[in-house]
């Protein structure tokens, strides 16, 4: 398996790391710090048990995280049976982008990831940290983009009031859709994407970005977002009763168990915080007690 960290200096860096680049591989792509690997971890869990026969690579995008600190996920996946690459992104490749506090570099990552990835990869997903995957992610993985640059879910609740104000707060008229969850088309991607595009609308829009990330995706990019269903890829784990009744009941915790695949604990509550109140908080519980287990060694 390849555990070799590369650095990736420049938009228009070549094929960075060797790696299996068979068509029906799933790519799973995260961007993330130091303290949010423990959450990988009990992401990759979920992953494998609930499609233990997929073969996949797991890229990791970041700004600086130590090779020891990444030794446990690649021992993780080595058990897995899945390709490690982790890909260090030099500070360099972001002299013209606007960077503050509020507006890290890594906020830059997941939409200029076509950039910073092997050329003969055309298509990856993206998951955030704060993710269970309970049913498989073939269906997902395999969905026609029908020539969008992305394909996501909005969260738009029981009434369509914050759609609406994210609509007008950055002049858009489609739905606002979440990053947390992203299959990109990496192809399109080195194509269509202009870094400096990016950084020039950051610049100029900054009174406006709450969610800088998401909201760039959504002003820019909106229009060549394929709209998927959230409460299959992108379900908010806050919000059962919202689908529930959406669903005129049909979204019961059955029916999510058996066909939802993606579980987005979204907002600042997190399931690994104590005080966690959402239902799902002890599903994640679950998969985190399993994940200690595999990284004693246990199982």
């Amino acid at each position: 398996m390849n555990q070799k960290q590369t650095n990736s200096s420049a938009p228009a860096a070549e094929d960075i790391n060797r790696h299996n680049s068979t068509p029906d591989r799933i790519q799973i792509l995260m961007t993330m710090n130091e303290n949010y690997l423990p959450r990988l971890q009990v992401l990759l869990t979920s992953i494998r048990i609930n499609q233990p026969d997929e073969e996949m690579d797991i890229w990791l995008m970041h700004s600086g995280i130590p090779m020891e600190a990444l030794d446990p996920v690649a021992r993780q996946c080595r058990h897995f049976g899945y390709d490690f690459h982790p890909v260090l992104i030099d500070g360099s490749a972001f002299a013209g982008a606007p960077v503050s506090r509020q507006y890290p570099r890594e906020m830059y990552y997941r939409l200029l990831a076509p950039f910073f990835l092997p050329g003969d990869l055309h298509r990856i997903l993206y998951l955030d940290p704060d993710i269970l995957v309970i049913n498989p992610l073939r269906p997902l993985w395999e969905t026609d983009m029908k020539g969008n640059l992305f394909a996501a879910a909005a969260h738009t609740g029981k009434t369509e009031l914050a759609n609406n104000i994210n609509q007008i707060r950055l002049g858009t008229d489609h739905p606002y859709f979440n990053s947390g969850v992203l299959l990109m088309d990496l192809a399109l991607g080195r194509q269509e994407i202009i870094a400096d595009e990016i950084f020039d609308y950051t610049r100029e829009h900054a009174k406006e970005l709450l969610l800088p990330d998401q909201d760039i995706l959504n002003a820019m990019y909106g229009k060549r977002t394929l709209e998927i269903d959230d409460s299959l890829w992108n379900y908010d784990a806050r919000n059962y009763n919202n689908y529930l009744l959406r669903s005129m009941g049909e979204c019961d915790m059955d029916w999510v168990m058996s066909n939802t695949a993606i579980l987005h604990f979204c907002g600042k509550a997190k399931p690994w915080q104590k005080g966690y109140i959402h239902r799902f908080g002890i599903l994640y519980k679950h998969y985190e007690h399993l994940t200690g287990k595999i990284n004693k060694g246990y199982v």
